[in-house]
């Protein structure tokens, strides 16, 4: 892998409703795939959550930078780097990607992902 995502796997990542997400614990094993929000800005792909916790999948994969995502039937390693502490342009392309994806009629749920509690937590995925 090239480190890059490949157009067609952008693709995909935009069809997605979710993607699924599992962590390395410490000894290397896998935690459970958990399914989470996913978004495309430009060529990168990213991920948030509304609840920090260090023991679930965020934590271990903020704290060993390191997680594995299935992508349609295919499962793929990626590197994880905490960018939570977005600003400016880099920021607003991030929460208006989860506002077109995920915003509309009913989906008051996007607003608490873009709020600024969640956008610390955001993580953008890069494949090795």
């Amino acid at each position: 892998m090239s480190g890059r995502w490949s157009l067609d796997m952008l693709s995909t990542v935009e069809a997605m409703r979710e993607l699924e997400i599992a962590a390395r614990r410490p000894d290397g094993r896998l935690l459970r795939f958990t399914p989470v929000w996913v978004v495309r800005s430009e060529d990168a792909v990213y991920v948030r959550t509304w609840y920090r916790r260090e023991s679930g999948w965020y934590g271990h994969a903020s704290a060993s930078g390191m997680a594995r995502v299935r992508l349609g039937a295919d499962e793929l390693d990626v590197s994880v780097t905490d960018v939570g502490a977005l600003v400016g342009r880099l920021r607003e392309a991030v929460d208006a990607s989860y506002h077109a994806k995920y915003g509309g009629p009913g989906s008051g749920s996007v607003d608490r992902m873009v709020g600024d509690e969640a956008a610390q937590t955001t993580l953008r995925l890069m494949p090795v």
